[in-house]
């Protein structure tokens, strides 16, 4: 069997899984695909899933499709499909030849609808929406048959095809798949495979008035697309045994390539703190006017961090970081934030820029004076190929070549927060009386100062004292002479709390609409737009070239509002400051300079936090956990008290992604010790996983202790083999052709056989146990 080097995609349980299908010999190749609706714009979460997609087929030498989801025809459209496409080129996937459309495959997939009703499968039911999820029953009791679920294949054939003519209204009828309505699994219970809806398709436009639904067409398409491993997120973890019924009855008739028929397998998404990507309420923030469209550099779009200057390097940096895992979790934004920055790190030049300047008369300088200023700090240097550096224009050269000539002028421009009449303690910048170093130019003394009309400081007359004389600190600065003026918008953390969507629904009032509580939490300085300097040695660079700003961070030009007349640049990220860590909780960093309050800092791990940090990760914590509680005190206090009755790694992930947004609301109804109670049954192999999680939200719910509802509801895993076996010889014993056709070589009926078994059990019975007797069982 071949090795495969994950270059890409870290090992995790989807990789254990492939290298078993491979050496099993159940494909010929890793196919995966990437399918997103082209109803919005993608987004941070979309990067991350196509990373996973096309990651994973990179490591396995295999292919990964690109595929719209183009099923509704409502909400599509091409805007949104190109916007797609053009951000997955960016990210550098290739997805071969073309892009795959499911519209490409509504003749086959009618086909195939058709093919249902033949076998029995499939019936067109009449019966309101409101009477479908009535008689669908509910969690505790069983579906009800629709009176139209038996009508004969021949009507239901003739309904379907009229249906398709366009002689009936939106809702009239719709097509069902005949699975099994007294199924645990509610999603089983006769899922709607077709739907009417009168309206153009962006692609098709009014050829078709039915359209199928997400399940029919994800594993149908799938199938179409030579698909192996269906990735998909963890809300689709039940849709899976519609996905599996349909390869089922459908494979075999589709077979588009070798081998057994696709699986689908989910992975936990990944949400961000400060920011929402929930297609609804970015078109809420877009339409309302809150941003200024898709590409605004605040929303967590790629176009909007495109734009604000984030190159596709560090999406994927940030991607990998995040990883794969089995669960649910939403990460510190000072990770997108580390990656942003540990890729501009060697590929930004330093510059000089002034963004509230202060003017400032260097009072005995008679002559201007020309330095030969680095691009690039010795570490940097250290840090490059060959010790080659790059110019602006992408050159790598030696470093003692990637110079530019600077001027100090008798007048120059300094930060307003740079200077301060009564300076807090600690304050290293300058002072009525006081030095300072302006960076590679010698030091100054501030001998006197003038205010305007209205008290605040606007000139400073200081003496310029070359290499002589002790400074409190280094400043930057730009010459009068060869200052440039510019707009710099600064952009910061779009909303004032970590989670909005879970703040908003704990603040949710119930004559309230959820959107107006989303807003709520909107940051009113998520941009602030100052005008300032920036030397001029940019003119002469390309328009796309990012820039580190000494002391302020890194920025470009806009691309769509920058000329060379009228520059504006955009801030992409934020340096670490230690003055703005050291000076948290002061007043406007006490700076009598009357300039506008700053935007809320973006400060990253106080000293404090990043021994948290490290503290965490060393006991087996996952990154994105030890950020979350570095930064949150009430969270790490939770864990520390339950890790006195159960591993502190084994905890950590459920008390960030599960119990975090009550811990957070002070609503927790489950103790650390309950938590840990729980956790220790699944670890011991007495729960699964599934268990876990149902038991843990009801727990919550009705602040029940969670081993309790566990002993109560007798939800013990059921690993027992003698008793699970005898159930699979009854199962096997119900199904001869499908035992059969698996020894034949349909081993994908091997989940069937499982789901079969998971149902009977309501979910108990030991998923690996139950495989392994299997296929020992269906082998013989």
């Amino acid at each position: 069997m071949t090795e495969y080097k994950h270059r890409w995609v870290s090992p995790n349980f989807i990789t254990e899984i492939i290298d078993e299908d491979l050496k099993a010999g159940r494909y010929p190749k890793v196919v995966t695909r990437f399918p997103p609706e082209p109803n919005g714009y993608a987004h941070l979460g979309h990067a991350i899933a196509s990373y996973i997609d096309f990651g994973i087929a990179k490591d396995y030498g295999g292919e990964c499709r690109l595929r719209m989801d183009d099923t509704n025809p409502e909400t599509e459209k091409a805007e949104y499909a190109e916007a797609l496409i053009a951000d997955m080129r960016w990210l550098g996937w290739d997805w071969g030849p073309k892009v795959s459309y499911a519209s490409d495959y509504f003749e086959k997939l009618y086909a195939m609808a058709e093919r249902l009703i033949q076998k029995g499968l499939a019936y067109v039911d009449s019966v309101s929406p409101e009477e479908m999820a009535r008689l669908r029953g509910t969690v505790d009791q069983p579906g009800t048959p629709s009176p139209y679920r038996e009508r004969s294949v021949e009507e239901n054939l003739e309904l379907f095809r009229r249906m398709r003519a366009g002689e009936f209204k939106n809702g009239e009828h719709v097509l069902r798949a005949k699975i099994d309505l007294a199924s645990p699994n509610m999603k089983l219970r006769d899922p709607v495979l077709y739907r009417i809806v009168h309206a153009p398709h962006y692609r098709t436009g009014r050829k078709w008035c039915i359209y199928p639904s997400y399940d029919f067409a994800q594993a149908t398409a799938d199938a179409l697309d030579g698909v192996t491993h269906s990735l998909c997120s963890l809300e689709f973890v039940d849709n899976r045994a519609i996905y599996d019924w349909l390869m089922e009855h459908l494979w075999e008739e589709i077979r588009t390539r070798p081998g057994d028929p696709p699986r689908q397998y989910e992975f936990g998404r990944r949400s961000l703190e400060y920011t929402v990507v929930s297609k609804r309420k970015l078109k809420k923030l877009v339409e309302g006017g809150y941003v200024r469209g898709w590409d605004d550099p605040r929303l967590p779009t790629l176009a909007a961090q495109r734009r604000r200057g984030v190159r596709p390097e560090a999406i994927l940096r940030f991607a990998r970081q995040v990883g794969i895992s089995r669960t649910n979790r939403t990460v510190d934004i000072a990770l997108l934030e580390g990656a942003i920055r540990d890729d501009l790190n060697t590929v930004a030049p330093r510059v000089m820029g002034v963004l509230r300047p202060l003017r400032v008369v260097l009072t005995n300088l008679a002559e201007p004076r020309t330095i030969a200023m680095p691009y690039w700090p010795h570490d940097v240097v250290a840090e490059s190929p060959g010790g080659r550096v790059p110019l602006p224009d992408g050159r790598r050269v030696q470093p003692e070549e990637a110079t530019r000539p600077r001027v100090l002028s008798s007048v120059v421009y300094i930060e307003q927060e740079d200077f301060a009449l009564t300076p807090p303690p600690g304050f290293k910048r300058l002072r009525p009386g006081g030095q300072v170093r302006l960076k590679m130019a010698g030091v100054i003394r501030c001998d006197d100062y003038s205010t305007d009309a209205s008290g605040a400081v606007c000139e400073l007359r200081c003496t310029w004292l070359g290499e002589e004389g002790k400074a409190a600190g280094v400043i930057h600065w730009v010459s009068e002479a060869e200052a440039v003026p510019a707009e710099f918008r600064l952009y910061d953390r779009l909303f004032t709390v970590p989670h909005p969507e879970a703040e908003a629904k704990e603040h949710e009032d119930e004559h309230e609409a959820e959107e107006k509580d989303f807003l709520a939490f909107l940051n009113p300085k998520s941009l602030e737009v100052v005008q300032g300097y920036i030397e001029k040695s940019v003119l002469a660079d390309p328009p796309q070239t990012r820039y580190q700003l000494e002391r302020l961070g890194y920025f470009w030009q806009d691309p769509l509002d920058s000329r060379p007349e009228a520059l504006v640049f955009n801030r992409i990220v934020t340096l670490k400051d230690t003055w703005s860590k050291a000076s948290e909780g002061q007043d406007e960093r006490q700076k009598p300079v009357r300039v506008a309050a700053p935007a809320p800092s973006l400060a990253p791990l106080s000293p404090e936090q990043q021994a948290r940090f490290e503290a965490f990760q060393a006991q087996g914590v996952g990154a994105a956990e030890a950020l979350v509680l570095a930064r949150e005190p009430r969270l790490a206090a939770y864990l520390q008290e339950a890790a006195a009755h159960a591993p502190l790694a084994a905890l950590a992930g459920w008390v960030v992604n599960d119990l975090g947004p009550a811990i957070r609301a002070d609503t927790c109804r489950v103790s650390p010790q309950g938590l840990a109670a729980l956790v220790r049954l699944l670890q011991e192999g007495q729960i699964n996983s599934r268990i876990a999680k149902d038991v843990l939200a009801e727990a919550l719910a009705e602040g029940a202790d969670p081993a309790e509802l566990v002993a109560r509801k007798g939800l013990r895993q059921l690993s027992d083999e003698a008793t699970l076996e005898a159930l699979l010889e009854r199962i096997l014993a119900q199904y001869p052709e499908k035992v059969a056709a698996y020894r034949a070589g349909k081993t994908g009926l091997l989940g069937f056989f499982v789901g079969q078994a998971m149902r009977e059990t309501q979910g108990q019975a030991n998923p690996q146990i139950l495989q392994a007797l299997l296929t020992r069982k269906l082998s013989g």
